[in-house]
């Protein structure tokens, strides 16, 4: 699941999915990533990309990623889900093999960015614990992910480069 609905806002608006990073869309660099997923869902507007993808969006529209992560689960059936945004240009398959291989007994398997931040939103999960976490929730619309899955039992890789989210013009420069 890529999540792929939030306004960029720090961006003066400007469509995050779409920036150019060495040829390559955010959003195109992301499903290269997640190439070898049985189904690909995208929670967010239907874009132009290199390759086909389900499309879905989040209800209501721009309720946040836990209203993303809600609308996303409607969709697929794989017992593990590998949720990641759409700006994480240096995820790489490798990265997303990492995820799913060390999920072990666990929730949930994650990214750690290069600060050393669990990335909940570069996380291996199992279907049946995140769905639970987004029920218990309630209404998904403007919830903290952090929040939603606190409860869960997840793992985290040491710090690396893929789990590096690009949040500001800057953050492309790095």
């Amino acid at each position: 699941m890529v999540l792929a609905g939030g306004g960029s806002t720090r961006f003066g608006g400007v469509d995050k999915a779409m920036l150019v990073l060495d040829g390559a869309t955010l959003l195109d660099r992301v499903l290269a990533a997640t190439a070898g997923a049985a189904t690909t869902i995208v929670v967010g507007p239907t874009r132009t990309t290199y390759r086909e993808v389900d499309w879905t969006v989040e209800d209501p529209p721009s309720g946040g990623p836990v209203a993303g992560l809600a609308a996303g689960l409607q969709r697929g059936k794989a017992p593990v889900v590998v949720v990641v945004s759409c700006d994480l240009p240096w995820l790489t398959k490798d990265d997303v093999t990492l995820l799913t291989e060390g999920l072990g007994e666990y929730d949930g398997h994650g990214l750690r960015d290069t600060s050393g931040r669990e990335q909940q939103l570069a996380t291996a999960y199992r279907r049946t614990a995140l769905a639970e976490a987004i029920r218990r929730v309630g209404d998904p619309r403007d919830k903290s992910v952090r929040r939603t899955l606190a409860g869960l039992d997840l793992t985290w890789t040491q710090p690396t480069r893929a789990g590096d989210d690009v949040d500001t013009w800057a953050d492309l420069d790095d």
